[in-house]
């Protein structure tokens, strides 16, 4: 009788460079280097007044990769979000193991002015020329993305304009929700085991479909004489 070695999953202290654990070619990647490089964040310095005394916050670039990401992942919770940046190494990458505090992460999105959604609209906009937005991101209720990357492309101005306004659109409503959310932890709660209860349901359709692939491959087996 064959016997394997045991793949343990359990958690472990593991030395890991995090930038790393961000792929390329993921929309996390993509993000993270858009957030950190290609984009002015210098307008939320103004919100601070450390410089001098108290303690160092907490850089709005890395809540907004959190954030965004957490929003991809279909998670609009700000205790969701912590959740994942203790949990989930692409978020542990994100926040560089900062292990953001709900609280921190629910006051950051309460005073968030409408510009952030143009912002993210943006980052949502290179994002999909990539391809890198596909069905099964943002599975957010109400929200819908467009996803004709190649007409943006090639479209007119009007193309152009009408995708982006969907987009920043779709931000706002993100962010609303996620407020609207943290001001009610029931409806928080309700939404991550919503998100669970599809995670589960996806993976007995995914069982099932192998289940049945089995069987059909087993039957042309049977048909050929093998």
């Amino acid at each position: 009788m064959a016997r394997y070695k045991h793949i343990d999953t359990s958690p472990r202290f593991l030395a890991v460079d995090l930038e790393k654990q961000l792929l390329p070619g993921s929309f996390a990647h993509a993000v993270h280097h858009l957030l950190d490089q290609d984009f002015d964040l210098s307008g939320f310095d103004a919100r601070y007044h450390n410089d001098s005394v108290g303690a160092p916050a907490l850089p709005p670039g890395m809540l907004l990769k959190v954030i965004l990401c957490a929003y991809a992942e279909g998670v609009v919770s700000s205790r969701g979000m912590e959740r994942l940046c203790r949990e989930h190494v692409t978020f542990i990458a994100l926040s560089g193991d900062s292990a953001p505090h709900f609280t921190t992460l629910a006051a950051f999105v309460s005073s968030l002015g409408l510009e952030v959604a143009s912002l993210f609209a943006q980052v949502l906009f290179l994002c999909n020329q990539q391809g890198l937005i596909g069905r099964q991101m943002f599975a957010i209720d109400g929200v819908k993305l467009p996803s004709n990357a190649s007409k943006a492309r090639s479209g007119t101005r009007a193309d152009f304009d009408k995708q982006a306004t969907k987009l920043e659109e779709a931000a706002r409503k993100m962010i609303e929700r996620h407020r609207v959310n943290d001001c009610d932890g029931g409806a928080a709660s309700t939404t991550e085991a919503t998100r669970e209860a599809k995670a589960a349901a996806r993976l007995t359709k995914l069982r099932k479909e192998a289940a049945h692939s089995q069987c059909s491959a087993d039957s042309d087996q049977g048909e050929l004489g093998i």
